[in-house]
């Protein structure tokens, strides 16, 4: 059969007709939003609860988009059957209506036909079922809470993932966890789970777990692992990063399809890429010298507390990088040289130091999560052209940074410059064929729900 040779001998066409599914009821309407969205159906009702309240549309005010979403009956008005015939006819001819109206029974039986009182599918708006800037006015979930729950192990290995990034982040010159959480579309949901863990602790905690988790392995790769192949090879790692970065960058583009460029937009999306750029310049420019962590006097504790609060802000705005700050301020070398036992022995108050910078970090992600979780919700198109901008400045300092930019000095003495350069390439490549294939996986996910 292997060897074979096939031939289509016939070929037969057909028609099939189908008929239109009921109108939703409470049942029905939850268990498609669970089988094409995976939604729960508590989220289900407070979106559609939204939906049916209303939500703000410029020229129109608070229009309700959506017809009465609790009731077990399938009867339609006839105001609303009148407003929808009118819609189609206009819109796509006449042809597309049927001959007669239709009505549905419910499960006991009875038709609801017109003059059947009891709970039914009311229109609670008879306008136009597109009302003219319903895209803006995002009247989907993006003002409500998101759903924190976890529906496999592959989600959690997904913020597991993103965890591990974050915690590199910390090591790896130039990498923002925060733009990773943007590509894995992770990064409005860990705003809402770190503002919220005090008023919602349970769902909060457990959707950040994984990432924790994944932070610490992270972070200790990065400090016994990423490091030993910095201090090798640093452009070709960095390189390797880079590329991943760069091929999901679409993933970040992808947020500002169908919004509106307006001057302020794309000046905050320049003023994105400027600021990360201008970072890397201080840092190189007019770092801060490296700073000693021995014996620090008792005003240096609220400086560190002070970073570890800047830090924080690192990790929540894409675009801005830890290793960029810490290496403006001269902390980032003395802070790398600190993790060893030997050091941990002889300088004992070190330990104070990583409880400062640890209870700064804290504090500033409860404050700055807030803060960015309040941004994207009252003004999300603005914020999100900043974010691409930051995004974009992010991937452009990978290169060029404290860290980098000794190791250009050290090419121009002629050390590796040809090997470096080769290998960084290739694996540039690499991690941006893997990650673009990874945004077009996940666009064609997206597109299949719709």
């Amino acid at each position: 059969l292997e060897g074979a040779v096939y031939a289509v001998s016939e070929l037969k066409k057909g028609t099939r007709k189908k008929q239109p599914a009921p109108p939703f009821i409470t049942s029905t309407l939850q268990q498609e939003a669970s089988r094409k969205l995976g939604f729960t159906g508590q989220r289900t009702m407070r979106i559609a609860q939204q939906l049916y309240e209303g939500v703000d549309i410029k020229g129109t005010g608070t229009t309700g988009l959506i017809t009465y979403m609790r009731t077990d009956s399938l009867r339609i008005s006839e105001e609303a059957r009148a407003a929808a015939n009118a819609y189609i006819a206009e819109k796509y001819g006449k042809s597309y209506l049927p001959e007669k109206p239709r009505y549905f029974k419910t499960k006991s039986g009875a038709q609801d036909a017109p003059g059947k009182d009891g709970d039914r599918a009311e229109n609670n708006n008879a306008a136009d079922p597109e009302p003219e800037g319903g895209k803006d006015a995002d009247a989907q979930d993006k003002n409500s809470a998101p759903d924190l729950k976890y529906g496999n192990m592959k989600e959690v290995a997904k913020s597991g993932a993103l965890g591990a990034f974050i915690g590199l982040a910390v090591i790896v010159p130039g990498v923002s966890g925060s733009a990773v959480a943007i590509i894995m579309k992770l990064y409005e949901k860990l705003l809402y789970a770190i503002g919220n863990i005090f008023r919602q602790f349970k769902s909060c905690a457990i959707f950040l777990l994984p990432i924790a988790a994944g932070a610490a392995t992270g972070l200790v790769l990065g400090f016994f692992g990423v490091k030993i192949l910095l201090d090798i090879m640093l452009f070709a790692i960095v390189a390797l990063f880079a590329g991943l970065m760069a091929g999901a960058f679409p993933a970040v583009w992808d947020e500002l399809k169908g919004s509106r460029k307006t001057a302020l937009r794309v000046g905050l999306f320049a003023a994105g890429v400027i600021v990360p750029i201008a970072i890397s310049l201080i840092a190189v420019f007019a770092g801060g010298g490296r700073q000693s962590l021995e014996n620090p006097q008792a005003y240096e504790y609220i400086i560190y507390l002070v970073l570890g609060f800047a830090v924080a802000l690192t990790q929540l705005v894409p675009g801005l990088s830890a290793t960029a700050l810490l290496m403006a301020t001269g902390h980032y070398v003395p802070l790398v040289d600190s993790v060893s036992i030997t050091y941990w022995q002889q300088n004992p108050e070190i330990f104070a130091v990583y409880a400062c910078l640890i209870a700064g970090f804290v504090a500033g992600l409860l404050c700055f999560a807030k803060l960015m979780n309040l941004l994207l919700k009252k003004y999300r198109a603005a914020a999100f052209f900043a974010v691409a901008g930051l995004a974009l400045g992010s991937l452009i300092t990978m290169f060029f940074n404290p860290e980098m930019f000794a190791e250009y000095v050290n090419w121009n003495k002629g050390q590796r410059f040809g090997p470096d350069l080769a290998f960084g390439s290739i694996l540039f490549v690499i991690g941006f064929v893997a990650a673009y294939a990874f945004v077009r996986i996940q666009r064609k996910n997206a597109a299949r729900l719709k």
